[in-house]
């Protein structure tokens, strides 16, 4: 018994060696095939004791005793299977959603997972359950062993056959055509990662996990049954367990290699689907008044107080006074105190439903008298309409009213966007690993998710935190518009849609991120810092950090004019916006929302990759539907572990 524990201890220490206690690790192939190596050297220990020169008669007693070792095999593959397991399931709902029913790639993900349940059975039932509970009859063991070792159909040995044959095919020596290239490319055409939060890579990398673990399972299950058929004289001989070795390491090597060809040159970027449901300041915010539809008077816009021009000739304008206060729409509604921009003729009388006082918008609908109506006509909150008509002065000057856009500083307008540095706690190791638009004290800051960076690219994901953003507002003192932050207008509300990284080096992640403003545009700066992978060690980031961007100002511009605003669309956004490119923030639709809103809106759900990863590049991205506004957004752009996927065949 002295024996048998030593053996035990001895085992733990070899399984627990290297292994990371994070989570969100990605290289469980090597903690597995650790556990592999494990399982060959509890085999080739147990050996029937002796006792003098006669062996001892079996009984279950001494059977359980002597396959105590397996259990702790069992216990380290049910802890991986623990630790993986939620990022598996994540990526097992997204085959549902990539994978049309009825297709021939719908009936091998059936067969394959179907496979693997039948494998996983006998593992976590017969077997396991009397290992670990004792509950079992000696006969039990005995045909539980000959259904592991035996090589008829539906056998584990001829499962594993099958389950290999429907991943790589029958030619293993090409493997660019495999199960893992199909889905890889149904993943991708479905954009499942906006809601799985799983780039491309990872969901393959995180499928293979649920596969690998079933493999290793049937694998403990054929060398214990080996071991048990051997303890009481059935036995198998050297020549099996040599080949049942070779099998396993060689398919274990084949399929790992199809994954890593997979998942070369595929999409490591993330970035968040639509939610459910639009909820300002939980899932969106809003640039407010940056740009809004104003009516106002002509009268009201000529320097002189006439009315000899015509409402287009008013592009560049203010709001000079209000002509007659006590009758005349000027008196019943706000001022714009700002520029007044692009008027347009509204020559006709119209009913206007203010917005509430406390709302950010000034109207919430228009209906003219010759029927047309802008926004969504509805019982007016406000309580009371007012009607507004063009005069005529001295009979031959008519006073008509315009339909413009207003660019007014104010209480009610957030506009500004943090200037200041965003960095991860290099000094801790820390790098960032998500990001998040927040609006504070009405200013947008890009905040950064950050987490301690390990050896061979793991973040601890006990260490993941929202790093605060600084709380500032644009009144205190020694605060300056243009240092601290930037205050958008009409001249400048332009903002840069591009991936910021290192495209040829896989040796650096992103430690930090900050906005400056180009031209007049606001442009996104990523700070990266080289790392060894195997340490996980950031290589003096103090000294070595440097700053990337793009800094091409010869850009493709998006339109946005003449859009619905966002949150009203029933079809969900896609990203619309390439590298290199910008957008304007521009008004809402005249018709369908009375020009009220600055769009796009933007979009402050968490981007943050399902497991934790490190980054190596940022993104702000541009995402809409079909005659709606759409969200800006950020994005991510993980590391890439495809070089690091191998392992050497020592299953021998």
């Amino acid at each position: 018994m002295k024996k048998l524990k030593l053996l035990i201890s001895l085992l733990v220490m070899l399984i627990s060696f290297g292994q990371c206690t994070s989570t969100g690790t990605l290289d469980i192939i090597s903690k597995l095939h650790r556990i592999a190596e494990s399982v060959k050297t509890v085999a080739d220990s147990i050996q029937l004791p002796e006792e003098g020169d006669t062996k001892v008669d079996m009984d279950k007693n001494k059977l359980g005793d002597l396959l105590k070792p397996f259990k702790e095999i069992c216990n380290q593959i049910d802890e991986t299977e623990a630790q993986y397991s939620q990022y598996a399931k994540t990526a097992l709902r997204s085959i549902s959603k990539c994978v049309l029913k009825n297709t021939p790639l719908s009936v091998k993900v059936n067969y394959i997972f179907n496979e693997l349940g039948w494998m996983s059975e006998p593992y976590s039932g017969t077997f396991q359950y009397e290992l670990y509970h004792g509950y079992f009859e000696l006969s039990t063991l005995i045909d539980m062993a000959e259904y592991a070792t035996d090589s008829k159909t539906g056998s584990i040995p001829q499962q594993l056959a099958d389950l290999h044959l429907a991943l790589v095919g029958e030619d293993s020596s090409s493997l660019s055509d495999n199960f893992f290239t199909h889905l890889a490319q149904k993943y991708e055409e479905s954009n499942a990662v906006g809601q799985s939060q799983q780039t491309t890579q990872q969901f393959l990398y995180t499928l293979y996990t649920d596969i690998a673990l079933t493999q290793l399972k049937a694998y403990t299950l054929i060398e214990s049954g080996i071991v048990i058929l051997r303890l009481v004289g059935k036995e198998k001989g050297p020549q099996y367990t040599k080949h049942t070795r070779w099998d396993y390491g060689n398919r274990t090597e084949i399929v790992y290699k199809a994954l890593r060809k997979a998942m070369e040159g595929q999409n490591r970027s993330v970035w968040r689907c639509d939610p459910k449901e639009h909820i300002p300041k939980v899932t969106y915010e809003e640039v407010t008044r940056l740009l809004q539809g104003y009516i106002e008077n002509e009268v009201d816009l000529s320097s002189d107080g006439s009315c000899t021009e015509t409402c287009g000739y008013y592009q560049n304008a203010r709001s000079e006074g209000c002509f007659d206060s006590d009758s005349k729409f000027c008196g019943q509604q706000p001022k714009c105190s700002g520029n007044v921009y692009n008027c347009q003729s509204d020559d006709f009388d119209m009913t206007v439903c203010q917005a509430p006082s406390g709302s950010s918008r000034r109207y919430d609908y228009i209906q003219y008298d010759n029927g047309r109506v802008l926004g969504q006509s509805k019982k007016c909150e406000r309580g009371t309409t007012n009607k507004v008509e063009s005069w005529h002065r001295w009979i031959v000057q008519k006073c008509s009213y315009c339909f413009c856009l207003c660019d007014e500083q104010g209480p009610k307008s957030d506009r500004y966007f943090n200037l200041r540095e965003a960095i991860a706690d290099i000094e801790e190791n820390k790098v960032v690993t998500g990001l998040r638009f927040v609006k504070k004290n009405r200013i947008f800051h890009l905040q950064i998710q950050q987490g301690k960076l390990m050896p061979r690219g793991v973040i601890d994901d006990k260490t993941l935190e929202w790093k605060p953003v600084d709380e500032y507002q644009i009144t205190d003192a020694n605060i300056v518009n243009e240092v601290d932050y930037h205050t958008m207008n009409y001249s400048s509300r332009s903002i840069d849609l591009d991936n910021i990284m290192n495209p040829n080096d896989n040796s650096s992640v992103v430690t930090g991120l900050r906005f400056r403003v180009l031209g007049s545009h606001l442009n996104l700066m990523a700070q990266i810092c080289k790392f060894d992978f195997e340490t996980g060690k950031l290589l003096q980031p103090k000294v070595n950090s440097v700053w990337q961007s793009n800094d091409n100002e010869n850009r493709e511009k998006l339109n946005l004019d003449n859009l619905d605003v966002p949150t009203r669309s029933f079809v969900k956004s896609l990203p619309r916006s390439k590298h290199n490119q910008y957008l304007d923030f521009v008004n809402s639709g005249i018709g369908q929302d009375v020009a009220q809103s600055t769009v796009p809106f933007i979009d402050i759900q968490d981007v943050v990759s399902n497991p934790p990863a490190p980054l190596v590049g940022i993104g702000i991205y541009y995402k809409s539907s079909p005659r709606y506004a759409g969200f800006v957004a950020p994005k991510i752009i993980t590391y890439n572990f495809a070089p690091h996927v191998q392992v050497s065949n020592s299953s021998s």
